[in-house]
């Protein structure tokens, strides 16, 4: 299937070819030297639009409580805009939040020209960070100013390895999902999977070998009962299931710690070595929350037990929570 043009620039058909062939892919979508590759509903990398007809690229939560609507803290349908300089826009689905977050991360890196915000929501975190430098102290104490200043070394640390702590966050919402999972879910769509597939051979018998007339509806209607149960993502696999997901934590885990090994005075359990972490601790400290490393890790534990899907938050808050608040659910605090 060709890849259709959707801005004003058009690549010639080999340089086109060699830049999806490398481009990063990244869920449904995928970023090449040239362009990005933006999929339809049903096909992946359909399009493509080179960067310079590129306005901005967004991420877009619906259907929830949680993304930009100011409520809650988790999303339930994420979207990459795609908005062109002549004020159009492609909208993209991803079943995975994280993959969007994903993939504007790495456009943020290869095209910072590109904003990676809305309009609004760009007013939205200029207002938001504005506030937040009125909480500050004007003057901290020399001890509260040293924890600063070991926190930011903890993150230039943590920068050295952005891999590491973009996979310690996305193994945890994984196997937080897996945890919130009703077994009984599971086990209704198993059933439901081995009853389309059942009534779709019983169908193809009948259809094929007894020739029965009307047979054949059989057939697409248990194939239709089958795929909208491996849609739903909640058939267990081998890849998706409470084991797996629990080795891709634990092995998440184990390598930040073997990478902070050497760095015996870390500020942070290796479960919780994230950038977002420290960013939140260090602002503790700023605001006068606390003044010592151990008081702000403290604080921010119980800041993030009190956020729940009924507490109104700002898009900054709603990006740090969904991206660190897994892990430490999954650990209980500890």
């Amino acid at each position: 299937m060709p890849t259709i043009k959707i801005g004003q620039t058009a690549l010639p058909s080999d340089v086109l070819k060699y830049d999806k062939k490398t481009a990063l892919r990244v869920g449904p979508c995928a970023i090449g030297e040239k362009a990005l590759f933006v999929n339809s509903f049903y096909v992946r990398r359909m399009y493509y639009v080179v960067y310079s007809d590129i306005a901005r690229v967004y991420k877009r939560v619906a259907m929830s409580k949680g993304g930009y609507t100011g409520k809650g803290v988790f999303g339930a349908m994420a979207y990459l805009v795609v908005q062109f300089k002549d004020g159009t826009e492609k909208k993209c689905n991803f079943k995975h939040e994280d993959e969007v977050d994903l993939l504007l991360g790495q456009m943020e890196k290869d095209h910072p020209e590109i904003p990676v915000h809305s309009a609004a929501a760009e007013r939205r975190l200029k207002e938001a960070e504005e506030k937040e430098r009125a909480e500050y102290l004007k003057e901290l104490s020399p001890e509260a100013e040293a924890s600063v200043r070991e926190l930011e070394k903890a993150k230039s640390i943590l920068k050295m390895r952005p891999g590491l702590t973009e996979q310690l966050s996305n193994t945890a919402k994984r196997k937080r999902a897996s945890d919130m999972t009703n077994p009984f879910y599971i086990w209704f769509a198993v059933v439901v999977f081995a009853g389309g597939l059942l009534v779709g051979v019983l169908g193809l018998i009948l259809y094929f070998i007894v020739h029965v007339e009307g047979a054949i509806f059989m057939v697409l209607g248990g194939f239709v009962f089958m795929l909208f149960m491996v849609g739903a993502r909640v058939l267990p696999t081998k890849e998706r299931n409470k084991e797996a997901v629990q080795k891709e934590w634990d092995g998440a885990v184990e390598s930040m710690r073997i990478f902070l090994a050497d760095e015996k005075d870390f500020p942070l359990p290796p479960q919780y070595a994230h950038p977002i972490v420290l960013d939140r601790m260090i602002r503790a400290i700023k605001k006068g929350r606390a003044v010592t490393v151990e008081e702000s890790f403290e604080y921010i534990k119980e800041e993030l037990k009190e956020l729940n899907k009924s507490v109104e938050v700002s898009q900054k808050e709603y990006d740090e929570v969904t991206a660190v608040k897994p892990m430490f659910l999954i650990c209980d605090y500890k």
